[in-house]
């Protein structure tokens, strides 16, 4: 079976000359949950432009470095694959613009050419698995932080993607909102890449993890093991997280 995901010998630099990534290369399977960690400027977000080929600003070409179930991503499939990865970027006002909750998370399935009744019941699906139920009419810009980050989930969620790439999904999110979507996250059988700071959310839905720092992959290996390692966190501007703190340093089991 074709990975989900594979990416090989993938390097990028931009117009100013910084080089983003060099030479990463890896895999995910097909219903594979993965964390992607590292510090800031490690790269993470420019790689998770590059899976549905918002970077490069210009793709050529029939083949490339990156491959989704098997396609290559380059200009003749965006389209296809863009049906295919739900992105969720770091910062939500990058992906609110619309006048109203409901009309943005819409956005999407529109462009899947669904009827308007399609469209109207994957609306109120997507806001509801979010907790945003009631807020379908408000403008994106009187939600706070967290909501913002959870309408952006339901726009992404209302185009059934079956790879979801997130980009910091807990930042903003207070404890009970956090805990709501570690929940939400668990429940779906999408693959997923989740680029994050919160190293706990790792441990509970990440089997396995990337470490990614000054554009190079450093470590791939099962979630525990390398969180903890207290050198190659330190290494790499990580910490071992408090949840590993009192655990067996190979399992991530409880004393």
């Amino acid at each position: 079976m074709k990975p989900a995901i594979s990416v090989q010998g993938l390097s990028f630099c931009y117009p100013d000359g910084l080089a983003a990534l060099t030479e990463i290369s890896f895999q995910v399977a097909r219903g594979e949950c993965v964390g992607l960690l590292g510090p800031n400027g490690s790269g993470k977000s420019t790689l998770l432009r590059h899976l549905n080929g918002i970077l490069p600003e210009r793709l050529l070409g029939e083949n490339g470095p990156i491959q989704i179930d098997g396609t290559p991503v380059t200009s003749l499939h965006l389209a296809e694959l863009r049906r295919q990865i739900g992105l969720l970027f770091q910062d939500p006002d990058d992906q609110l613009f619309c006048s109203t909750v409901a009309e943005d998370v819409a956005f999407g399935p529109q462009q899947l050419g669904l009827t308007a009744e399609e469209i109207h019941q994957r609306v109120q699906a997507a806001l509801q698995q979010v907790g945003l139920g009631d807020l379908a009419p408000r403008p994106p810009h009187h939600l706070s932080t967290g909501e913002k980050r959870r309408a952006c989930l339901a726009g992404v969620l209302a185009c059934d993607p079956s790879i979801l790439v997130l980009d910091e999904p807990s930042s903003g999110l207070d404890p009970r909102g956090r805990r709501e979507l570690i929940t939400l996250l668990r429940q779906i059988t999408a693959t997923k890449l989740i680029a994050t700071h919160d190293l706990e959310l790792v441990v509970e839905l990440c089997p396995r993890s990337l470490i990614l720092d000054r554009g190079r992959i450093i470590a791939d290996g099962p979630t525990t093991t390398l969180l903890n390692d207290e050198a190659l966190m330190l290494a790499h501007g990580l910490e071992r997280p408090h949840v590993l703190q009192h655990a067996h340093p190979h399992r991530g089991e409880p004393r």
